[in-house]
């Protein structure tokens, strides 16, 4: 057997029968493609038998791989959680380290390199969608499977046509299904009878082994039923023969026990995929009573699934504890329902997913259920639902698909939900609030900025007016547009939403209340994006120191609470005791979560920046290095982390000596991030301030100069020239005109600088003394050596206390060459 074999393959069918010529033109085909791998699709009509070739091929041939993998393809949206499944049997990192996206894309590019293995199988089963399945086939080294009803795949794979079976296929497969004593002029009337069609064999076979039905007795009753398919008019592509042997097959079943064809036709209202047996344990409103009297009976339930397992109707998987029914067979029984019976039946699917009880979905372990039911959401139109209860568990799927990183997926249902909801119960009704809340963070999480505050915005307001302030909709939407509007740039609007917020938390929940931790861990981020660090740190410490006594904080919340305080603790200028609390946080995120987890990545992202401010370029260029390397990999080139990633590493480079790769990584980062962040937000000037620096680096003073300007005024109309970031600019550009021989102003610019800096930051911080030192250059260019000296001489005293006399820049402040400032965009 293959190294890796997906758990989802289904079991070889011991009936399996004939398709030998089949087989040997597939294999020989897929083996034939040496150079260009190219995918090849199995396509016929309906229960002629693709899925169960699919399956023989696999086991037949799964000794000519090392990986051989299952993909449920009929719902488009849902394949990349089933590729990223994959990604532990690579070795790469696992979904909930880095999202759904992000991991599926991760397999693909591994599968296309042929790492770490070139013989794999992926076989996409049903992919009656080729617009949107065909970018998510790998082509590589390796071999694709597809079945599929839908024709167009021959104008993008290689296809091979399915028929029905040969009458030799037809009388082997009854002598296998039904007996070996079976005539074989009966078998070929049978198999004439029904078209040689293999589901309706399987059916045929399946009665007449259940009921000890006689051939003769079998064809009698089927020619009662086939009047009856002529006068469906069915939009089905199946021939009559198979409505007939499933009519007749049902008309057994509710002979022998009626309460099963009842739980059959409940199944035709779920997807076509395997439904877990326990979604059936807790009952359903309205089931009526038949139905809920079996559904209250376990002994009943269990009898009724093994006799529609024994009549052909569904298949029974034992070990998973599921059923699955043909999607022919749920088409035809939908189809033989009035509207009203169908409504009926609808509206227990969706009771009976809603009563599966999957629990809080912000817990992990509650994770592997909704994977169980997230597939029978959109089949059984569970965005048409009334029901409260439904509703809550429809918002409670958009919730684990957010959380367990299936962004994309999660924002499809969301907005399904939202403009069904609206149209059903107006824009007032809470679980519609809840929609567009629930929306609001999934956009935030995919990178939609604008769209999350238009969504948020939107969604508080509503809450506010028909919920009210306090409700717990309307606080969990406010945290959500604080983040909105760091995402804009706008920090001072921000900070005042979010000081209203953690109030409006307080007072509603209390102060113990996690809620209130999260709130206060926001408010210290706005208060760190304008420059009042030593508030920001004094609240980061007591959200740690919080999260550290508590049970009920994530392992992941706990390390963003501590990368958060390893940031402003660098930001005050402590770079030491940042670099100890980074590396520590660091590990436990290796430990606890993973190393590429996106809450790790950010961590290590952070202790290289508190590496390069606490003179340690080469360690601080190394792991820059390799957080930008698999930032790249995980999230793609344009991902806000990604994005900062870059930045750091190009920081770290020019500090290393690699000033022209710094400059060009610098420069392709700078026209990303306005794509990311609106053109006016000040980390795309904080950006731009550093290939400013590494434009007079490099000797082009003038470009630095104009390039500075133009940073410096657009941060003193968006954040004033008191901030951080602000100052930052000003101290580079007083270098650039000092390099020009423009002293006066470089000496006004650096008088004024150097006042607001004490004033922001205090006589010590490391900025400050940066920009002490720089105007001591000025200084003694225009000629005022005492001043000079004085300004030097107590700089250096204060370089020896705070970053100790041999840190890089009390050398260069010593040596009286002027210091360089660089920005580092913190996240959101």
């Amino acid at each position: 057997m293959p190294k890796i074999w997906g758990d989802k393959i289904p079991p070889r069918n011991k009936n399996f029968t004939g398709r030998e010529a089949l087989l040997e033109q597939l294999h020989a085909g897929i083996a034939s493609d040496v150079t260009a791998v190219v995918p090849h699709a199995l396509h016929g009509m309906g229960g002629v038998g693709k899925t169960q070739v699919a399956v023989e091929y696999a086991w037949r041939y799964a000794s000519d791989y090392d990986v051989v993998w299952w993909i449920a393809a009929d719902q488009a949206l849902l394949v990349p959680a089933a590729l990223a499944a994959l990604a532990p049997r690579l070795d790469l990192p696992p979904v909930k380290a880095v999202g759904i996206e992000d991991t599926a894309a991760a397999v693909l590019d591994a599968l296309r390199r042929g790492e770490p293995s070139d013989r794999w199988l992926l076989i996409f089963d049903n992919a009656d969608q080729p617009e949107d399945i065909n970018r998510l086939i790998p082509r590589g080294p390796g071999h694709v499977l597809i079945t599929s009803r839908n024709q167009e795949w021959r104008s993008v794979v290689d296809t091979v046509p399915v028929d029905v079976f040969t009458k030799g296929e037809s009388v082997q497969f009854l002598h296998k299904r039904v007996s070996n004593s079976l005539q074989e002029a009966d078998a070929q009337r049978l198999a004439d009878e029904l078209g040689h069609l293999p589901l309706a064999l399987e059916q045929a076979g399946a009665l007449q082994a259940e009921a000890g039905m006689s051939v003769e007795e079998y064809l009698q009753q089927l020619a009662r039923h086939m009047p009856d398919t002529l006068q469906d008019p069915k939009p089905l592509d199946y021939p009559r023969s198979m409505t007939a042997a499933w009519r007749l097959s049902v008309s057994q079943l509710e002979q022998q026990m009626a309460e099963a064809v009842d739980l059959l036709r409940c199944c035709a209202f779920f997807g076509p995929d395997p439904i877990p047996v326990d979604v059936f344990r807790w009952g359903a409103d309205g089931a009526g009573p038949g139905l809920q009297e079996l559904l209250d009976k376990p002994l009943l339930r269990s009898k009724a699934i093994r006799v529609i397992g024994r009549y052909a109707l569904a298949g029974l998987d034992p070990e998973n504890r599921t059923l699955q029914v043909h999607r022919l067979i749920q088409a035809l029984l939908r189809a033989d329902l009035d509207d009203e019976e169908q409504d009926r039946f609808r509206k227990v699917v969706h009771r009976l997913l809603a009563s599966a009880r999957p629990g809080d979905p912000e817990n992990e372990a509650n994770w592997p259920r909704y994977s169980e039911l997230v597939r029978h959401i959109v089949p059984s139109e569970v965005a048409f639902t009334r029901d409260p209860e439904v509703r809550d568990f429809a918002l409670n799927m958009v919730r684990y698909l957010y959380r367990s990183g299936q962004h994309q997926q999660g924002l499809t249902f969301a907005g399904d939900f939202l403009r069904q909801w609206t149209l059903d119960s107006g824009p007032d009704d809470r679980h519609v609030i809840a929609a567009q809340a629930q929306m609001g963070s999934v956009q935030r999480e995919l990178g939609d900025y604008p769209g999350a505050y238009e969504t948020d915005r939107a969604a508080w307001e509503r809450a506010k007016q028909v919920l009210g302030d306090e409700h717990e909709m309307s606080l969990f939407i406010s945290q959500g547009l604080g983040a909105d509007l760091r995402a804009r740039g706008d920090f001072a609007e921000a900070t005042r939403h979010e000081e209203q917020v953690l109030q409006a938390h307080i007072s509603a929940l209390g102060r113990p209340h996690l809620e209130v931790l999260n709130a206060t861990n926001n408010l210290a981020l706005d208060y760190a994006l304008i420059s009042n660090y030593t508030r920001a740190r004094s609240m980061h410490e007591e959200v740690y120191n919080a999260s550290s006594k508590r049970t009920d904080v994530s392992k992941v919340s706990h390390l963003i609470f501590w990368g958060n305080l390893v940031r402003v603790v660098r930001l005050c200028g402590d770079y030491e005791e940042a670099c100890d609390l980074a590396e520590e946080a660091h590990a436990f995120g290796v430990k606890e979560l993973d190393i590429e987890h996106w809450v790790t990545l950010r961590t290590a992202k952070d202790w290289s920046i508190a590496l390069r401010r606490s003179g340690r370029y080469d360690e601080a260029s190394a792991l820059a290095q390799d957080v930008l390397e698999r930032s790249t990999r995980l999230y793609g080139p344009t991902h806000p982390d990604t994005l900062a990633a870059a930045m750091n590493n190009a920081n770290a480079m020019r500090t290393t000596g690699r000033i022209n790769a710094a400059f060009d990584l610098a420069a392709q980062t700078m026209e990303r991030y306005p794509g990311v962040y609106r053109p006016e937000h000040p980390y795309n000037h904080g950006c731009a301030g550093n290939l400013a620096l590494m434009h007079r680096v490099r000797g082009d003073a003038a470009s630095a100069r104009k390039l500075n300007e133009q940073c410096l005024e657009a941060l003193d109309d968006r954040l004033t020239r008191d901030h951080h970031y602000s100052l930052t600019v000003a101290i580079n550009l007083a270098s650039d005109l000092t390099a020009l021989g423009e002293l006066t102003r470089a000496q006004q610019l650096g008088d004024d600088t150097l006042q607001r800096t004490r004033q922001l930051l205090g006589e010590t911080h490391p900025l400050t003394l940066g920009c002490a030192a720089n105007l001591s250059v000025i200084l003694r260019r225009t000629g005022s050596e005492d001043e000079a000296d004085a300004l030097l001489a107590g700089t250096l005293v204060h370089y020896g206390r705070v970053l100790g006399p041999n840190h890089p820049d009390a050398v260069v402040a010593r040596e009286q060459r002027q210091l360089d400032f660089d920005f580092d965009p913190p996240p959101i």
